[in-house]
């Protein structure tokens, strides 16, 4: 994939949530079917969480002190981990997945301004993208800001979070349709 790619994606995605929920009230944005599924707000809460724990895995990157574990020598293992979660984030949903902690919602009741909040970090998600074209043609390998012993490409990552973001609007607007509005 390349940057253009995924910023088309970016501006994709960011159209689809404000066209869809940007009208609702922080009530309707906080709706949830049912104690196990996450409200509209959690779910873009969610993706801002994990995008931004990124940052400073890529400010380390860019600084050239990112400690990776021994796993990232091992190219089969970083294809591995790579492959595996971009298909576990795959907007299929064929498999209910957990978070890891660090990445869940951070409350119930989250106000309204979070779809401004969200328009905004896209911004920001696309600004990280861009200023790490250095690091994408060197073939940069991260590790994913919740385990340091999972490795993969910066590439996938970019990948798997863009895919994540595109999984997540379809489980936001299957919210939306519950509610019956």
């Amino acid at each position: 994939m390349s940057i253009d790619n995924w910023h088309s994606r970016i501006d994709q995605i960011s159209h689809s949530f404000d066209r869809e929920f940007a009208s609702l009230t922080a009530k309707q944005l906080n709706w949830k079917p049912n104690a196990q599924t996450w409200s509209i707000a959690q779910n873009v809460d969610h993706l801002v969480t994990i995008n931004e724990s990124y940052y400073p895995v890529l400010k380390s990157a860019k600084e050239g002190n990112l400690r990776l574990s021994f796993v990232s020598k091992l190219g089969f293992m970083v294809n591995l981990f790579g492959k595996s979660i971009l298909k576990s984030v795959s907007p299929d949903r064929a498999n209910k997945m957990t978070t890891f902690p660090i990445w869940e919602p951070s409350v119930s009741e989250i106000p309204e301004h979070i779809m401004r909040s969200f328009s905004q970090h896209q911004q920001s998600l696309k600004q990280m993208i861009a200023e790490s074209s250095e690091l994408l043609e060197k073939g940069t390998i991260i590790h994913s800001p919740a385990n340091k012993n999972i490795v993969y490409r910066l590439d996938t990552a970019f990948e798997i979070l863009v895919t994540h973001e595109e999984r997540h609007f379809i489980q936001a607007k299957e919210v939306k349709d519950a509610m019956n509005l």
